[in-house]
């Protein structure tokens, strides 16, 4: 009877302890978060060079935060990494300028970033004949 007294009163510590912790984060939560609603962000800005970690800055009112950002290694420079586009496959070779021509439609605009509707991108034709059957390895066929 008192190991089962014993255990009853550790379990209600435990679960005590476990709601406090978690009373402690929301509060803290409140602390950082602004009531602020028309936030203003900047573009991600990398740490170094033109890719990877870095911070995007925004203001509103006479707040401002910065808020951690990633800009993949292979974005489209010209469209920013805050614009996502929808492309449609790429149009034939010109033999006049030997390049592929294809255009994207804005999808979407992530922090309030100012982007073109529509957007074209070019790239060299290529030399080579791609062939649409690739070879299956290591699928176990003995």
């Amino acid at each position: 009877m008192q190991v089962r007294g014993l255990l009853l009163l550790l379990l209600l510590i435990l679960v005590s302890a476990t709601a406090e912790a978690g009373k402690n984060k929301k509060e803290k939560a409140k602390k950082d978060g602004s009531k602020c609603e028309d936030w203003r962000w900047g573009p991600c800005v990398p740490n170094s060079k033109d890719c990877g970690l870095g911070y995007r800055e925004g203001t509103c009112k006479d707040e401002s935060k910065k808020l951690k950002c990633k800009i993949p290694c292979n974005w489209k420079k010209k469209f920013g990494a805050d614009c996502k586009y929808k492309f449609e496959s790429w149009g034939g070779c010109s033999a006049q300028t030997g390049l592929k021509t294809r255009s994207g439609i804005l999808k979407k605009a992530l922090y309030n970033a100012q982007c073109e509707e529509i957007v074209y991108v070019t790239k060299p034709c290529s030399s080579k004949i791609k062939s649409k059957s690739k070879a299956k390895k290591g699928k176990g066929k003995d």
